[in-house]
């Protein structure tokens, strides 16, 4: 009777005295949690926020510099559908935002191509696909700034 009466007030105890308590969460950019507790301001000191305004005001005014559909005008992809060699040429225009070039095979991701973006391409580049298997592959863009453009291709 003893053990009953005990594990029912525990019980009791356990549900009034901690289940009403509010947790607040805050995450960095990167998605990592910084602070977990009942402040809802929570660990923000003056600085950080003063450094958040200032990211923000910043993000606002930089607007980015080309968008999807004008990137692609300045890339030219030939032959499609790919036979053996796929030519990419992009202008000058598009060099500055470009950081590599990549190709992977759409059934199974498997990267069969990377390239990263140096003055010795002359905005051009060559990709051998004789060996590569029939499918549909995915060319990728990654550029300066972090985004990343990509496109289907055939190989027939």
């Amino acid at each position: 009777m003893k053990t009953k009466l005990l594990s029912i007030f525990s019980l009791f105890i356990g549900f009034f005295g901690f289940s009403q308590t509010e947790v607040y969460f805050k995450y960095d950019e990167a998605g990592n949690q910084r602070y977990r507790g009942p402040n809802a301001a929570g660990k923000n000191t003056p600085s950080e926020v003063a450094k958040k305004e200032t990211k923000t005001v910043a993000a606002v005014q930089q607007a980015p510099a080309m968008d999807e559909k004008t990137f692609w005008k300045q890339i030219r992809l030939y032959p499609v559908p790919v036979n053996d060699v796929l030519t990419i040429d992009w202008t000058e225009e598009a060099d500055n935002l470009i950081e590599s070039v990549s190709l992977y095979q759409h059934s199974t991701v498997h990267w069969k191509f990377q390239q990263q973006n140096i003055p010795g391409l002359n905005r051009q580049l060559k990709i051998n696909m004789t060996g590569y298997d029939w499918g549909v592959y995915i060319l990728r863009f990654t550029l300066k700034d972090g985004r990343i453009f990509g496109r289907n291709l055939t190989k027939r």
